[in-house]
């Protein structure tokens, strides 16, 4: 990886996009500490860490690079623009007309919903923006109440969402990897000072412990990452004149981690759903509800957890996998899989294949994220560090996408210095 970016630093149009991003990602950074008007910072940091640090606000807090917990301008960070992106994703698959839009129209579809996705990014800013405003309101951090201040403290939450997701774009236009991923890694890795500090603190063998389980975590990640199940293809020869076209064989890759982190995020967001209703009810650590069944710690959040991992990996294989349609295009082009007669048998054997790759990508998932919530059980010290599966999951994920897409870049340069 050091290579890459070092031979990608020799080249002028990859150094300036490589500045391009670490630009945009330090004003970023900046943005992250600006208050925003009528919102005590240091009460809202105090309340968070005293009572929502263990509900859904800690993910997003977290995925926020601790801007949330700051009520900084930027604290929604880049989730109005994934949810967003989410919903149109998926209504896409159920709504005719956005399906045709996507795959009939071609780069004039896209842009139009990307369009799309950008007014419900600002919708959504706007309604994250005012549900942070009735929060913070209720328990008493605003400095100053009234119509104009809720009206500009809102606005400021929404704007921010706004300049995030074209800080985005604009990194995925003009820098390195995508946008999205690239702003999820600096918010995650700006908390790594503070992870360390908190190990340094810790019994010698303790601190040893957990970094040889994040060393052979990391290995694991990218292993997975990596895995892919190849289904063999052969295409039937065909004589037009003189000569022969196809006779060639080919694979079908399918990859384990086929859905990515999205499962884990959305499994951790809706099992933390309970823990933030009891934040806001006033029933936190100490009472029997929250601390048997609803805290992040507890047997009953790790089981609802796991099957929400199973859940969300099977239904992210339906909508990115059709094995139908992969039959179809298949049988057009005169391609087939050994074995296995064209048509149904075809997508059979395809979905039983993608069945059993979603079982065991969904068990790697549930390994991960489960991992840290077993290790607080079993050291309780690590629990003070804050470590999440997903966050490391994204980490890893994030530098790998990043080295391939310089990669790809300097072979279009044919650049070969990475290769030798």
């Amino acid at each position: 990886m050091f290579t890459t970016l070092s031979n990608a630093w020799k080249l002028p149009e990859l150094r300036k996009k490589i500045m391009f991003t670490i630009v945009v990602l330090l004003i970023y950074r900046v943005g992250n500490v600006i208050p925003v008007p009528f919102v005590n910072a240091d009460a809202m940091a105090e309340t968070f860490n005293a009572v929502l640090s263990n509900t859904i606000l800690g993910l997003y807090n977290a995925m926020s690079g601790s801007a949330f917990s700051q009520a900084s301008v930027l604290a929604l960070g880049i989730q109005p623009y994934i949810n967003a992106s989410i919903i149109i994703q998926l209504l896409t698959v159920a709504i005719p007309a956005l399906e045709r839009m996507a795959k009939e129209e071609g780069e004039e579809g896209k842009k139009k919903i990307n369009k799309i996705t950008r007014y419900s990014t600002v919708a959504l800013g706007l309604l994250l923006g005012f549900a942070y405003y009735t929060m913070i309101k209720s328990y008493g951090i605003l400095t100053e109440t009234g119509f104009l201040p809720g009206l500009v403290i809102v606005l400021a939450f929404t704007a921010g969402s706004s300049v995030v997701m074209w800080m985005g774009e604009q990194i995925t236009e003009h820098g390195i990897g995508n946008g999205i991923s690239m702003i999820l890694f600096a918010n995650i890795i700006s908390g790594i000072p503070g992870g360390v500090s908190v190990l340094l603190s810790m019994p010698w063998w303790v601190a040893i412990i957990i970094v040889l389980v994040m060393a052979a975590l990391v290995v694991f990640i990218v292993f997975i990452n990596d895995a892919e199940r190849r289904i063999p293809i052969q295409y039937a020869k065909r004589v037009v004149g003189r000569k022969v076209y196809g006779g060639q064989s080919t694979n079908l890759p399918i990859k384990v981690a086929m859905s990515g982190v999205m499962p884990v995020i959305f499994a951790q967001s809706i099992c933390s759903i309970p823990a933030t209703i009891c934040a806001f009810a006033g029933i936190g650590e100490g009472s029997w509800w929250f601390d048997n069944l609803w805290s992040p710690n507890s047997a009953a959040y790790a089981i609802m957890y796991f099957l929400m991992i199973f859940f969300f990996s099977w239904f992210y294989a339906q909508i990115q996998y059709d094995p139908v349609e992969i039959s179809n295009n298949l049988k057009k082009n005169g391609g087939f899989i050994p074995g296995f007669r064209p048509g149904k048998p075809t997508a059979d054997f395809i979905k039983k294949v993608i069945g059993k790759i979603v079982i065991f990508g969904a068990v790697y998932l549930a390994i991960v994220a489960l991992l840290p919530i077993i290790g607080g059980d079993i050291l309780p010290s690590v629990k003070s560090l804050a470590i999440g599966g997903t966050s490391v999951i994204i980490v890893v994920g994030v530098a790998l996408e990043t080295v391939k897409a310089l990669e790809a870049q300097m072979l279009m340069r044919h650049y070969k210095g990475f290769l030798d």
